[in-house]
């Protein structure tokens, strides 16, 4: 078998070179911005799921229990719900919630108070994988931003929030399909 790496990625300043020679209209220091930002988030996910994997569990998985652990205490919603929290059809939850329930992360039961409604419910097992998920997490988190201070921090994580408040405002469909599974 050959080398299936393939050649490297440019750099962001190659990159950015390439752009503004196919399009002069560039600004490249968005571009750097943009670019970097967009290299961090797949090299992140990288990185988190190699920590999901070594805790057995999917970044599918991971973004199930997230939900349920955000809801709060008793960690319960209803598939639908979870479906619309994750940007997913109806039927792709299923699934995933079926899995789940076979790995032992969830259960999902009829609602006492109204049989009709179904309840997937965070079991302690899948609280406690995303706990060890957590402290993976933290302790990754804390490496990469190692060499900023507390106030670059608290900088750049305003600056970032207020990028995301951008596009959650001018891109409503950004976090995935919403208004379409009513």
């Amino acid at each position: 078998m050959g080398d299936t790496t393939g050649p490297p990625e440019p750099t962001l300043e190659e990159q950015i070179a390439a752009y503004q020679r196919e399009y002069s209209d560039l600004d490249p220091q968005v571009e750097q911005i943009v670019s970097a930002l967009g290299r961090l988030n797949r090299r992140m996910n990288v990185a988190y799921g190699r920590q999901s994997a070594q805790l057995n569990m999917s970044n599918a998985d991971w973004e199930v229990v997230k939900a349920l652990v955000l809801s709060g205490p008793p960690y319960q919603l209803g598939p639908g719900d979870l479906a619309k929290r994750l940007g997913l059809t109806p039927a792709a939850m299923t699934h995933r919630i079926d899995r789940m329930v076979a790995e032992g992360l969830v259960t999902r039961d009829r609602d006492e108070q109204n049989r009709v409604r179904v309840i997937v419910e965070l079991t302690d097992e899948g609280r406690q994988k995303w706990l060890r998920s957590m402290s993976l997490a933290s302790a990754f988190e804390e490496d990469l931003l190692q060499d900023l201070t507390p106030g670059e921090r608290s900088i750049l994580g305003g600056m970032l929030t207020r990028l995301l408040r951008r596009v959650e405002e001018t891109q409503p469909d950004a976090g995935g399909r919403l208004s379409d599974l009513d």
